[in-house]
């Protein structure tokens, strides 16, 4: 029965796309030369892709966001997509995060009724594989996140000393953002050419700015916007954009030794294990043969 219901679904949703069987009414091919008429009707009755769709992402962004949250996934899945420029929105995401848990439902089916283990087994199994897919999509998407975090980070201080040189040479801010968003090949580069866009839609600088502030997340860019903010005010203004590009590089710097430190930290932790289990043995050994000796006495 399961696997007709898939079958006719199937074979449904590839009919429907084929003209002579998806081919619409009369009324609505005839609408759009009505008088009022030239919208484009909608295909009502007619079970296609886009209808599919269109009927399973709310519930897919429902459920998707109500287990986020119990993994502790705090931030929101939008801002996360534009961070890292996805072509897909938090439906289409959350529909293709559905359709990978629902492979791994049916896969973990068939290896438990294939393997036949415990019901706690086969349990663990069918319930657990739909949950570390939807988990793995989603840890895809927070790491890719991070990584873009992480490179515009690094990215910023060389970005705050060309941002220095071009205004100090005579551009604009806004002419000075569009010269490293047509040259630039790094990430940074790639927000600013979206911030280039938000200006051409018409937004100013400064507000463009902040926005691509709020979406990156980065402490360092944080800072660095109100300096630009001062690009009407200050007259040296390349100079405050090179001190807070030298500020940034020793917040790297910072963390570069940190992390080589605590690295350093770790490369202990084998050693004072291999010194200290044979040390316990050798304590042990004549600690149990005094207690042997005492016991006899």
């Amino acid at each position: 029965m399961l696997a007709g219901l898939v079958l006719w679904a199937g074979m449904t949703l590839v009919l429907a796309e084929i003209r002579w069987f998806s081919r619409a009414p009369l009324t609505d091919r005839l609408r759009p030369y009505s008088p009022g008429g030239m919208a484009r009707p909608a295909r009502s009755g007619i079970l296609s892709v886009e209808s599919f769709r269109d009927v399973v992402a709310p519930l897919s962004q429902t459920i998707g966001e109500r287990v986020a949250r119990v993994f502790g996934v705090s931030e929101e899945l939008s801002v996360r997509l534009e961070r890292i420029h996805s072509p897909l929105d938090v439906a289409g995401f959350r529909v293709r995060q559905v359709g990978w848990s629902l492979a791994g439902f049916g896969l973990g089916a068939f290896v438990a009724l294939a393997g036949q283990p415990a019901v706690p087994v086969a349990l663990l199994v069918v319930l657990g594989s739909p949950l570390l897919a939807f988990l793995i999509v989603e840890q895809q998407v927070g790491t890719a996140s991070s990584r873009w975090q992480r490179r515009v980070f690094l990215e910023l201080p060389v970005v705050s000393e060309q941002l220095a040189m071009l205004l100090s040479s005579g551009y604009s801010l806004g002419a000075a953002l569009n010269r490293l968003a047509a040259r630039g090949t790094g990430k940074t580069a790639r927000d600013l050419r979206r911030v280039c866009g938000r200006i051409r839609q018409g937004l100013s600088e400064i507000d463009a700015l902040r926005e691509w502030a709020e979406v990156a997340d980065v402490a360092a860019l944080d800072r660095l916007i109100p300096v630009l903010a001062l690009n009407r005010e200050a007259s040296d203004l390349g100079r405050l954009l090179s001190e807070e590009a030298r500020a940034i590089r020793r917040d790297v710097q910072r963390e570069l030794v940190e992390t080589a430190e605590r690295r350093g930290q770790q490369v202990w932790i084998p050693v004072t294990v291999a010194a200290l289990v044979p040390g316990v043995i050798f304590i042990c050994i004549p600690f149990i043969e005094a207690l042997k000796l005492f016991s006899g006495s």
